[in-house]
């Protein structure tokens, strides 16, 4: 089976049946994919032969979170590996979900609205702890995601959102004086630019761009989850930082928990969380943005 590695295809023959074929699918930016046919059906399957203690095993229970809510679909997890599991028969890092045949939404308009009003009951569940965060950390993209709960969003933020991603790109050599500066002031300010805002912690998929959404006709499906409890302005200003979704969904989003008031301006303050992670994965073409967000609120 020349397109998946020997050591998957073995793994996968043991939790899934005999392989009857696989093809490889393109638009992975951080793991490889196959569709894999066996005797029981189809699978889509990913795997990453240097992925990170616990990658795969992350993923698959930001899935399983997502698909507990009830809300939208969400592919069900069949199988995962990782080098930090206590299966014996592989250690090779992969992850098989069921396979999603992509297809066009019959009716753009339905699809819009179901996806806005499922994003506003999926931001609707509240964590079993007290404040914003996660159990575990987990994943966005390749980058290790801080989730340790704390009950203040301004200090979550801050202490598990920003500042692990500005050390990130010190070391990496992105963050020259002048961005240091600015920074520093905004850290500073977080507190004053939050002031008069509550937000109650709410599930979100936690990387919600165009390319983490299949159409399975008119039934929105998410993938590739960076879950944790967050102020859910985070997945709209994620959302609307890259585009790529319609304004039906924000309409249906509005209409069925409208937002706070206020979130226009601070659309950019929750949106350099993401332009950092972007800065540490493609480099200082993100830097002027970076800036510009920190030079709106500082007033520098």
């Amino acid at each position: 089976m020349s397109v998946l590695p020997s050591e998957l295809a073995q793994a996968l023959t043991e939790r899934a049946g005999p392989i009857r074929d696989a093809v490889r699918l393109s638009g992975g930016m951080v793991a490889s994919s196959a569709m894999v046919t066996t005797e029981t059906g189809r699978l889509f399957v990913k795997w990453k032969t240097d992925a990170p203690s616990g990658f795969f095993r992350l993923e698959a229970d930001g899935l399983d979170r997502l698909r507990a809510a009830g809300v939208l679909r969400i592919p069900h997890c069949i199988a995962w590996q990782d080098d930090d599991s206590d299966e014996a028969e592989s250690t090779f890092p992969y992850l098989a979900l069921e396979y999603i045949e992509p297809r066009r939404p019959y009716n753009p308009l339905s699809f819009n609205i179901k996806l806005g009003e499922g994003l506003a009951a999926l931001h609707r569940n509240r964590p079993s702890f007290e404040g914003f965060g996660l159990e575990t950390d987990n994943f966005l993209g390749s980058q290790i995601q801080r989730n340790a709960p704390l009950a203040y969003w301004p200090k979550f933020y801050r202490e598990r959102r920003l500042m692990p991603q500005i050390e990130r790109a010190r070391r990496q050599g992105l963050i020259p004086s002048h961005r240091e500066r600015l920074l520093v002031l905004l850290l500073d300010r977080l507190d004053f630019l939050y002031s008069g805002h509550d937000p109650e912690p709410s599930l979100i998929h936690g990387d919600l761009w165009s390319g983490n959404l299949l159409g399975a006709g008119d039934e929105p499906v998410l993938i590739d989850p960076a879950v944790y409890y967050a102020d859910r302005e985070m997945e709209i200003a994620y959302m609307q930082l890259f585009s790529g979704f319609a304004g039906d969904v924000y309409a249906a989003y509005e209409s069925a928990y409208p937002l706070d008031a206020g979130y226009e301006e601070r659309r950019s303050l929750h949106q350099l969380y993401p332009l950092l992670i972007h800065l540490n994965h493609f480099g200082e073409q993100y830097g002027p943005s970076i800036d510009a967000v920190c030079r709106h609120f500082v007033g520098v």
